[in-house]
């Protein structure tokens, strides 16, 4: 199983960003999909998460209005919009699947992480 992420950089406070993962090795299509993140100093965090036909989303409450996942299937791609970006926003974000298609929390396969910074 392999999860590439991509998409990570500095961005000002208020700015957008789109990260993009990439699964192979797998069922994408079956499976579904998270984004966490971890902050310096700070424990990995769920962010995001969306069932295998991404008709059932799951957020954390703080980023519920702002960031925004979705995938294409086709393309073995999950994404994760992030607009109104905050200084607290500034983490490793890993993509992660699980081998469950119902929307969860809990994953077995993770990727390398993406770096966003957001600057006051």
């Amino acid at each position: 199983v392999q999860l590439q992420a991509s998409g990570g950089g500095l961005v000002q406070a208020g700015g957008s960003l789109r990260l993009s993962c990439v699964g192979s090795g797998y069922t994408f299509g079956a499976s579904t999909m998270g984004w966490f993140r971890q902050a310096p100093g700070k424990e990995r965090e769920f962010v995001a998460g969306i069932n295998w036909s991404g008709g059932s989303t799951d957020y954390a409450d703080s980023v519920k209005g702002r960031f925004t996942i979705s995938r294409d299937n086709a393309k073995s791609t999950v994404y994760l919009q992030m607009n109104s970006l905050k200084p607290e926003d500034t983490a490793v974000y890993y993509c992660a699947a699980s081998r469950r298609s119902i929307v969860t929390r809990t994953m077995q396969y993770w990727g390398k992480g993406t770096l966003v910074t957001v600057s006051s």
